[in-house]
């Protein structure tokens, strides 16, 4: 099964040569970072219906991490916004993301969501938070932005250094099905098209493994099936305490 799926993974890699090309002259990146935000504004739209309770649940739970000059969060690879609509009352939120493109889509959905303040925006990838300080923010939140990380241990590590002690991490992320099934040899197939076309995702990722061996002081962290399409469809939600 392992060859079948090694000459399957080759043959999608062969299919997409012509993108590999592109991004390889530097013309796929920029071109798709333009158009990649107005892809991810229908997206979460359909996201934010599907999985409401989800993120009520969770992100309910960000008031228990104010301080006492109440909350503020830092949104790790923000998009568009489309969590803003879930966070509490007068918090203050600083956005990173890695796409400049993004910053005028988020501010429309600051000026929609006026029970918060949008303090910046930050170009900036998750692996180098520089110019967020240490232990700066009461909670960090990521959603659907680890399957895209170049290097999530660093992303944890970056996290852990600008949460104050105490403050916690908030995540929802797609992680690779179980091994002995059919959707996992899938996602295995397809990802060498799949990262082109989902800027930079991976279908393959076991991200619970990378929180367990980030040394938070407390991780609550469940496995779900999401109502979401199959290949994305098994996710990791909760929060991290440092």
């Amino acid at each position: 099964m392992a060859f079948v799926r090694s000459v399957l993974r080759s043959l999608v890699g062969i299919m997409v040569l012509p993108v590999t090309i592109l991004q390889y002259i530097g013309f796929w990146d920029p071109l798709y970072k333009r158009f990649f935000p107005y892809l991810m504004r229908r997206m979460t739209t359909t996201i934010n219906d599907k999985m409401d309770k989800v993120k009520k649940e969770l992100f309910g739970r960000l008031p228990d991490f104010a301080s006492s000059s109440g909350l503020t969060v830092l949104e790790v690879g923000c998009g568009t916004g489309a969590n803003f609509q879930y966070y509490p009352w007068g918090c203050k939120v600083i956005c990173t993301d890695p796409n400049p493109n993004f910053e005028h889509m988020l501010k429309s959905s600051g000026a929609k969501n006026t029970h918060l303040k949008l303090e910046r925006f930050v170009v900036a990838c998750g692996e180098n938070l520089s110019q967020v300080a240490s232990g700066s923010v009461d909670a960090v939140v990521c959603t659907f932005v680890l399957c895209t990380a170049q290097n999530v241990d660093a992303v944890l590590k970056e996290i852990k250094r600008v949460l104050r002690p105490g403050g916690a991490f908030f995540f929802i992320e797609h992680v690779a099905a179980d091994k002995e099934t059919w959707l996992h040899f899938i996602q295995h197939v397809i990802q060498p098209a799949w990262r082109y076309f989902g800027d930079g995702c991976y279908l393959t990722r076991d991200t619970s493994a990378n929180l367990e061996k980030a040394n938070f002081s407390e991780l609550n962290l469940k496995h779900i099936i999401a109502p979401l399409m199959s290949l994305i469809k098994h996710h990791i939600v909760g929060y991290a305490v440092k």
